[in-house]
């Protein structure tokens, strides 16, 4: 199932499965890039392979692999050894760490196999995120402040059809950037602006160039995005691509007169719950584990990594509290008003009154859970979510 997905090197586990079918002693290893056991892949690939009878003996988690040429080019790697029917002690390495498991699933952790498959719809009573637009403009909708600046002086009356606009990237570095947001400009209103005009005329050029019938076929409405979206109320903003260097993945509330792109996922409808549930470490630890990655970078979704979590079912007295520590996650942020997201989720450069905010949110998310927040690991919490997804997941099936 959809194998079209998948990266050629899942040939050689299909390879050496159908060898062991034939052959059960044999065992096999492949160095692989990283992305085998992360996101779609898991359930597209071994999820077959299980059924099989295929167990993972050992597992060298993700480390970079440099190349010997003076370009310094480098992929990150996985190293997966399995085999059928192999009853040596499970190992995990992880950097310098050896660590022996029960049983390693195919995210490369010790828990139960779970397998992680796309949903479209969220697995919980929770509101539905989805990316922000996408101009397909060839530059010519989006601006920047000089490019906003130098349009609003020569013609004031466009002033009025330009948006805040923001990709992930502006969003976590705090960068000021605009767009050409058309939708209520009159065909007059677009023939007495020359600037928006040759601005527009090049958008229309660029799509009937596209062989994708869906940007040829925008290119009849070239004044607006090609995939136009704007929120009508504030909304949680979610990048699509952050850093695998912070601990939590910088989300926040934007106002709807700022148009979100395509490399941002949002929210409406949302509360203070939500985003305290979705800033907390249990979050972000499943997150982690399911995500698909860009190089190292952690790359966010809805179909597999917001779809398929399982929100706690907290008490009224607990569901007050997350908001209260959500809100004031938001408080100490608001001490560093001169700070972008990525100064403030920098782990050597986290404001003590931040962590400690972020410290009690995630403490109020786990006893939510009715999770030991003293005691428990993160690979533990994985494992309760993962144990929480299939009891959903199950009882989704049955109806």
């Amino acid at each position: 199932k959809n194998v079209g997905n998948l990266d050629y090197v899942s040939c050689w586990y299909k390879k050496a499965a159908l060898l062991m079918a034939s052959h059960p002693a044999t065992r096999a290893a492949f160095v692989s890039t990283n992305s085998i056991c992360q996101g779609e892949h898991v359930a597209n690939l071994w999820e077959s392979l299980f059924r099989q009878g295929i167990s993972i003996n050992f597992a060298h988690r993700t480390f970079r692999w440099d190349s010997e040429s003076t370009l310094k080019a480098h992929v990150h790697c996985v190293v997966v050894g399995f085999s059928r029917h192999d009853t040596a002690p499970r190992i995990i390495f992880d950097g310098e760490t050896k660590t022996e498991a029960a049983h390693i699933n195919a995210y490369l952790m010790d828990a139960a196999d779970v397998f992680i498959g796309s949903r479209q719809h969220p697995l919980c009573d929770v509101p539905e995120i989805r990316l922000g637009g996408q101009p397909i403009d060839d530059g010519n909708l989006t601006l920047t402040k000089a490019e906003r600046d130098e349009l609003v002086k020569s013609e004031p009356n466009i002033a009025a059809f330009i948006r805040p606009f923001m990709m992930g990237k502006d969003f976590i570095n705090r960068t000021t950037r605009y767009c050409l947001w058309l939708k209520n400009m009159s065909p007059n209103q677009l023939h007495q602006s020359p600037s928006i005009m040759k601005r527009v005329a090049l958008v229309r050029e660029f799509r009937q160039k596209s062989k994708r019938v869906s940007t040829l076929k925008s290119a009849d409405t070239p004044a607006l995005f090609g995939a136009p979206f704007e929120c009508h109320e504030n909304y949680i903003a979610i990048p699509k691509v952050s850093s695998e260097n912070r601990r939590y993945v910088p989300i926040g509330f934007l106002t709807p007169e700022i148009i979100p792109g395509d490399k941002l996922f949002c929210m409406e409808q949302a509360s203070l719950y939500h985003f305290g549930v979705l800033t907390s470490n249990v979050h972000n630890a499943w997150m982690r584990a399911v995500c698909g990655r860009l190089e190292m970078r952690y790359s966010y979704s809805n179909t597999i990594v917001y779809n398929n979590f399982s929100w706690p079912e907290p008490s009224e007295s607990q569901l007050a509290r997350i908001e209260a520590t959500a809100r004031a996650i938001l408080d100490a942020r608001a001490l560093y008003a001169d700070s972008s997201l990525a100064d403030l989720y920098d782990e050597v450069t986290m404001p003590m009154e931040l962590r400690r905010a972020h410290q009690a949110n995630d403490r109020a998310v786990m006893e939510a859970y009715g999770m030991p927040w003293r005691t428990m690991t993160e690979t533990d919490c994985v494992a309760e979510l993962f144990r929480l997804y299939q009891k959903l997941a199950n009882k989704i099936s049955t109806k």
